[in-house]
């Protein structure tokens, strides 16, 4: 477990899992190098641990998932994580609120991103797509974390999106890893 508002991935024995210095790395049992960034791992995992399936079977499908998740792990998760709200308050000298209100902008541009797919394409079902949970799922629901959670966005105008967690937070997996219940959670 890394605390990322504590500064733990700049440790030295975290470095060296991550030159990085950010969250996720996978350590393997095989004694190999780390894997990191998400949507690498997630598509490890789908191809070493095919159930349950986090991709659709068809091309197509495979893009449309990969391209959801990519809107809020490419798109708007970078402009919020810790080392950005960092260098906005302490390098460019931006005060709280205005940090908050970039934090809140972007986190939600992501969010009405995927809410413009999933509100019109018809591949959306009870998930992102389809009636099963994909990548596109754990990348919307964490961005719907951030969102809620951290930058208190109003989520009002992504009633897909909210619809779609909701029926995540349903399934065990999903309502476990939420980052209050893990160990040590303080939500700053």
């Amino acid at each position: 477990s890394i605390d990322l508002l504590k500064g733990m991935q700049h440790q030295p024995d975290y470095r060296k899992v991550n030159p990085q210095a950010v969250v996720p790395a996978l350590i393997l049992d095989d004694g190999g190098e780390p894997l990191f960034q998400s949507m690498a791992i997630m598509e490890y995992l789908e191809e070493t641990k095919p159930q349950p399936a986090l991709l659709p079977r068809d091309s197509r499908g495979r893009a449309r998932v990969r391209g959801l998740a990519l809107i809020a792990t490419a798109d708007a998760h970078p402009l919020v994580t810790p080392r950005i709200r960092n260098y906005l308050e302490k390098t460019l000298q931006i005060d709280e609120p205005t940090r908050n209100k970039w934090l809140q902008h972007w986190s939600l541009e992501g969010l009405k991103a995927i809410e413009g797919h999933l509100s019109k394409e018809k591949e959306t079902g009870k998930f992102c797509h389809g009636d099963s949970p994909t990548i596109a799922d754990i990348c919307t629901c964490g961005q719907v974390i951030g969102a809620t959670t951290y930058f208190k966005c109003d989520v009002s105008s992504v009633p897909t999106v909210m619809r779609i967690y909701e029926e995540c937070m349903k399934i065990d997996a999903f309502s476990r890893a939420h980052p209050a219940k893990q160990p040590g959670a303080q939500l700053h």
